[in-house]
């Protein structure tokens, strides 16, 4: 009987060890090639988010209308804020029963949650704190700028702040571990929001001026050592403009200037934010991450939130947040390909928790997910739709959806790309398999009323190499066209265009294209309006 059960043990071992039969207790990030798949219920997922405004989840009332609104739009996951504000009232008093409804909810609805944690800081300022912080300014004091004026910015100098936001957040993470890790409707955790400082680029609280003139932390010298051709471009210089000096005060090893000022800002929100994540994941430790309000042209620190976890500082956010599990961009800035650029220019995974719910949304969301692999993406104020059937969000979604066990079976490993294009950008060529493809926009022109001029819709798709000669391609507005990358005395031709999609996993054919459709076979087409998967297979000839 002994060695009989051990037997049994050791075939379990290697089954789990072979095969991985065995499911992972909670949400997790894993690397996949050299890309990063989140892992929910022991499955690759891809978020097709959608962020709620920041007041609707505040009342299972308020949130009422705006379920249907969700699932009408095939997303698979809400993030909404959870406002310290509400779960602890009265000091060390907690009610976590806002959040557990939340969570029934979104289970009966068949919907993931990311929670927004609105501790110490939203949108830089301290809002959601709770009244008994607010009203005892003395131990939990606020920033003060430059002229010793305080701003409704909890100081993250202030160790008692530290440990009444820790506190909150660990009860909260233990309370989601207890209500909810075996269904795993909570998959990921953001730690505060658009944490950065205002109106001045640095703190003058005493607590920070003292911090200010001591030196420069080990820890951080230690990683810009260690990382030294790594780190990111303006951070280096800036370090090699002062002779790359390993001791020393800020202004020492960094030189003096509001640029010294918003880097030792960032040191110290990163490690009061890494130390609340650190004690969230001790209870729990599903994904955590940070996000960013970009910052915009011409502004110096101060005049923007600085500080935070944005690209030119992005060194010292990971030097001091080791419990981070990355930094992520909200974007009201057209600049969509530049700022992802610039996160995830070190190889870290993307994840757009935070984009304006305008037209152009549910295109940048599809070329997120083609182009950079990205873990998901999320417009905000999602529930203010009127008609959420006919939003585009939900038919890009939905080819998302289909697509989703093909793009996490070849994530990766060099075989998936996306375009994004408009009128200014009209034309992208891309290489995958033994071809390159040239997307060029529809051309289907809109002429708003009154308007002197066409309005060019933006267009994109998502391109997945199956074998070096056949691919699927979805999106919307696009012309391809495509030429051998080996022989150019040779040509590409169709051999097949099938459009269709993917139920249960398994790709059925709806119509079969190889006539006007594809122009006699010189290009494959999915019209403005129109939401297609195609799955096409090239051959060349002489």
């Amino acid at each position: 009987m002994f060695n009989c059960i051990n037997y049994k043990f050791l075939l379990v071992i290697v089954l789990v060890t072979q095969f991985g039969f065995c499911q992972n207790t909670m949400p997790s990030l894993q690397k996949k090639g050299n890309k990063t798949q989140l892992i929910v219920n022991g499955k690759p997922f891809i978020i097709r988010g959608g962020e709620l405004g920041n007041s609707s989840a505040t009342s299972m009332e308020s949130m009422e209308p705006i379920w249907s609104k969700l699932t009408d739009m095939n997303l698979n996951t809400v993030l909404t804020p959870i406002y310290w504000e509400l779960i602890e009232q009265e000091e060390g008093k907690f009610d976590f029963s806002l959040v557990d409804d939340l969570i029934l909810k979104a289970r009966k609805e068949n919907l993931k949650l990311v929670f927004l944690w609105f501790g110490s800081w939203k949108n830089s300022m301290s809002s959601h704190a709770p009244a008994w912080v607010k009203l005892n300014q003395k131990k939990y004091p606020r920033v003060k700028d430059d002229k010793n004026k305080s701003h409704e910015i909890l100081t993250p100098f202030s160790d008692n702040n530290l440990q009444a936001d820790l506190n909150a957040f660990q009860k909260l993470m233990k309370h989601i571990k207890a209500f909810d890790q075996k269904d795993q409707t909570v998959i990921m955790i953001q730690v505060e929001n658009e944490i950065g400082m205002l109106p001045t680029a640095r703190d003058y609280h005493p607590f920070a001026n003292e911090a200010f003139k001591k030196e420069v932390p080990n820890e951080l010298v230690q990683y810009m050592q260690k990382n030294k051709e790594k780190l990111v471009p303006e951070f280096l210089e800036l370090w090699k403009k002062n002779g790359f000096k390993t001791s020393g005060t800020w202004e020492e090893v960094f030189g003096k200037g509001l640029q010294t000022d918003e880097i030792f800002m960032a040191w110290f929100f990163a490690k009061f934010t890494d130390k609340v994540a650190k004690a969230g994941k001790d209870s729990y430790a599903i994904p955590m991450f940070v996000n960013a309000a970009l910052n915009a042209p011409g502004k110096k620190p101060g005049e923007y939130p600085s500080a935070g976890p944005l690209p030119h500082v992005m060194d010292v956010w990971k030097a001091a947040g080791k419990a981070i599990d990355f930094l992520a961009p909200d974007f009201y800035n057209p600049n969509f390909k530049q700022w992802n650029d610039l996160f995830t220019r070190q190889g870290d995974p993307l994840f757009i928790p935070e984009h304006k719910f305008d037209a152009t949304a549910p295109f940048k969301g599809l070329y997120a997910i083609g182009h950079y692999e990205a873990v998901g993406f999320s417009p905000f104020s999602i529930e203010s739709v009127t008609d959420a059937k006919k939003e585009p969000l939900g038919k890009i979604y939905d080819l998302v959806k289909q697509l989703t066990p093909v793009i996490e079976q070849y994530k990766g490993l060099g075989k998936i790309d996306g375009v994004l294009l408009d009128k200014e950008n009209s034309v992208q060529i891309i290489t995958l398999g033994n071809y390159e493809f040239t997307f060029k926009h529809d051309y289907t022109l809109n002429w708003s009323d009154g308007a002197k001029e066409a309005v060019w819709p933006m267009s994109s798709a998502i391109i997945i190499e199956i074998t070096p000669d056949e691919f699927y391609i979805a999106g919307s507005g696009i012309v391809v066209t495509f030429k051998p990358l080996k022989n150019n005395d040779l040509n590409a031709g169709i051999l097949k265009v099938d459009q269709g999609r993917f139920e249960n996993g398994v790709w059925k054919t709806i119509r079969h294209f190889n006539g006007d459709q594809t122009h006699q076979g010189r290009h494959l087409r999915i019209s403005v309006g129109d939401f297609e998967i195609q799955k096409l297979k090239l051959y060349t000839y002489e």
